[in-house]
């Protein structure tokens, strides 16, 4: 998968080349990272990237003519999908990252910077996401979380796709708990049944620790796990 990323502060992406599975990932090739900064492409004499925006207020606001640019200037591969760092995008969901890891092989992500990007920055994209109700200096965190979630996806990243099935948000519920030796410490004892060697006894408690897990802590997700469940 190619991965290309429009940021005014290209050095943030470089840690992704070595981080764990991830790292190893981009070394195999199944993934590759260009980053690319707009001031490359802007065209006066201070490589101007930002301006004052229409109408007053506070801050800056993003050009659009180094945007549009940059993302010209970049090869197009047939499954391409352009995605819009922004606040007011749609929440990310895990449902998102699989999408985005079977279905494209190159993914552009746009990072806002300043006081937001002119509005005509976003005709560009396919997809506006959003990682949360926050607001952070710049799309660069984002992007960054998206390329984990879809580079840990593809095939051959994660040593057990047994794995990726089980983990939470798979399937809406969230993940069981998971014990190792040692069977007490501290006087927290490993739950019996794991010890027991029943495989469908384990399967079973599992099963039956996801939905309470789930309800407990994520009461919106148990309640649309819930009703998928009634539709089925």
């Amino acid at each position: 998968m190619r991965l290309d990323v429009v940021s005014l502060a290209p050095e943030a992406f470089a840690p992704l080349q070595g981080l764990g599975v991830i790292g190893r990932a981009f070394a195999a090739g199944r993934a590759e990272l260009h980053v690319h900064n707009p001031r490359d492409y802007a065209t006066d004499r201070y490589r101007k990237v930002d301006d004052e925006p229409y109408g007053g207020g506070a801050g800056m606001v993003l050009k659009p003519e180094p945007v549009f640019a940059a993302v010209e200037a970049i090869p197009g591969l047939p499954r391409r999908r352009v995605l819009l760092m922004s606040p007011q995008g749609q929440p990310l969901q895990q449902a998102d990252l699989r999408r985005w890891a079977t279905e494209y092989n190159q993914l552009l992500f746009l990072c806002g910077h300043y006081e937001g990007f002119d509005e005509r920055i976003r005709c560009l994209a396919d997809e506006e996401v959003s990682i949360g109700d926050f607001v952070l200096t710049g799309g660069e965190l984002p992007a960054m979380t998206i390329i984990n979630g879809v580079v840990r996806l593809l095939p051959g990243t994660v040593g057990t796709e047994a794995c990726l099935e089980e983990e939470s948000h798979s399937a809406l519920l969230l993940e069981h708990p998971h014990y190792t030796r040692p069977a007490n410490f501290r006087e927290m004892e490993v739950p019996a049944v794991l010890r027991s060697g029943d495989h469908g006894a384990i399967a079973r408690w599992r099963a039956e620790q996801q939905e309470q897990r789930t309800r407990e802590r994520r009461p919106d997700l148990y309640a649309r796990w819930k009703s998928q469940q009634a539709a089925e």
